[in-house]
């Protein structure tokens, strides 16, 4: 049990960097859009550390959201080893995780999954619990 809660804290503790660094320190113009941490996953050994975020705001010149995405992965990518520096400036480590980042889907399936409910046109007026007689 002390492993996963030692995962959990250092998971928080890279996402809270990252995003200051997203915020202050990265000037990427790929990283034009609104990024948002969503979750970072740390091995059980500490080797490695996956980083999911939303891309939120499209930028007008991009064709595709999907584009996007992959720009933003691109940009985090090429400056794996500097946010990877600055994590063991921050926090003492002896080994730094290695850092996957990857795309969170799960608000575009939740999205999805709401649109899938709205179309399914149930009428919600007879849940009052109980039969009439």
């Amino acid at each position: 049990m002390a492993k996963g809660y030692r995962q959990g804290r250092l998971g928080e503790e890279i996402k809270k960097i990252i995003s200051e660094m997203l915020i202050r320190e990265l000037k990427d113009p790929r990283l034009s859009a609104m990024i948002s941490i969503t979750a970072v996953e740390v091995t059980s050994d500490g080797s490695y550390a996956t980083v999911y975020l939303s891309v939120l705001g499209a930028d007008p010149g991009k064709e595709t959201a999907e584009e996007q995405q992959k720009e933003t992965l691109a940009a985090l990518n090429n400056a794996k080893g500097f946010i990877r520096s600055e994590i063991s400036h921050r926090i003492k480590l002896r080994h730094v995780p290695d850092l996957v980042f990857k795309i969170d889907r799960s608000m575009e399936y939740g999205r999805h999954i709401s649109k899938i409910i709205d179309q399914l046109d149930i009428d919600h007026s007879d849940d009052d619990g109980g039969e009439e007689r």
